[in-house]
C-alpha cells in the first residue's frame, strides 16, 4: 500500500511576477505545503488491488454482455409478436423452453432466434464463471476478512463488497 499526494509542481498557485521555475523552489513549495497540511493524501492502490479492480470490471462487462444479449432476444421475440405473459419470471428454464419452442415461417428466423438464445446462454455461462472465479479467489485476497464484514450489512452480497472494496480499496 502506498499513500502519496495529489499535488504537482506545475498545480501549484504562483504570485503574477513568480515566473522562475526550477526543481529546488518547486520542492520548497511543496514542502511548504505539506507542513501547513495544504495537500490532500491519496491511496495509490498495489498491484493485488489494481488486479481484483481487473477482475471485478471483467465480470462487469460480461454481466453488461448478458443484459444486452437478454435485451436483444427479448426484442426479436417481440417483433414478431410473441409474448410472454407478464406475471411470470423470464430467463428461467421454462422460459427458455417457451423460447426454444417458438416457430417462425421462415427458417432463416429459426436461425436467428437460435443464435440469439446461444448468445444469451453464453454470456450467461460467462458471468457465472466469473463470478465462481471470483469467490474462489477470495479467500486469497488481503481484503477478504473485509468483505466478510461488509455482507454482515443487511443486501450486501459476497460479490456486491468485493466490488466496492476493489473499487475505493481499503
Amino acid at each position: 500500500m502506498c499513500i502519496g499526494f495529489n499535488k504537482t509542481a506545475s498545480k501549484t498557485p504562483r504570485k503574477p511576477g513568480d515566473r522562475i521555475k526550477t526543481d529546488r523552489r518547486d520542492a520548497l513549495i511543496l514542502a511548504r505545503q505539506l507542513r501547513s497540511g495544504d495537500l490532500t493524501a491519496v491511496w495509490v492502490p498495489d498491484s493485488e488491488q489494481e488486479a481484483m479492480r481487473d477482475l471485478t470490471r471483467t465480470r462487469d462487462d460480461f454481466k453488461a454482455q448478458e443484459h444486452k444479449a437478454r435485451q436483444q432476444l427479448n426484442a426479436f421475440v417481440l417483433r414478431h409478436g410473441y409474448h410472454w405473459p407478464s406475471g411470470k419470471k423470464r430467463w428461467t428454464q421454462t422460459h427458455y423452453n417457451w423460447l426454444e419452442s417458438l416457430k417462425f415461417e421462415h427458417e432463416w428466423l429459426q436461425i436467428v432466434l437460435q443464435e440469439y438464445i446461444h448468445a444469451v446462454k453464453l454470456a450467461s455461462a460467462r458471468v457465472d464463471t466469473m463470478t465462481t472465479q471470483m469467490m474462489e479467489l477470495l479467500p486469497q485476497w488481503s481484503l477478504a476478512p473485509v468483505v466478510d464484514c461488509l455482507v454482515a450489512l443487511r443486501g450486501v452480497d459476497k460479490i456486491s463488497a468485493m466490488i466496492l472494496l476493489a473499487e475505493l480499496g481499503d
